[in-house]
């Protein structure tokens, strides 16, 4: 079950992040554009550690 939540809040990361980053360039605001990519971040290392646990069974 680990693995499908780790994925999910992942996605839902890189989904924000991408909306943030957009509207960052939107409104020219690059604080809130590092922000997006910051948590685009985040969201790549969530998928990640998703994937792991489902190769491993969620043991780890």
């Amino acid at each position: 079950m680990g693995e499908l939540k780790d994925r999910a809040k992942g996605l839902t990361n890189e989904a924000l992040g991408n909306v943030k980053e957009a509207a960052g360039k939107l409104t020219d605001n690059p604080s809130l554009q590092a922000e997006g990519l910051a948590q685009q971040a985040k969201g790549k290392v969530q998928q990640a550690a998703g994937k792991v646990k489902g190769a491993f069974g969620n043991e780890i």
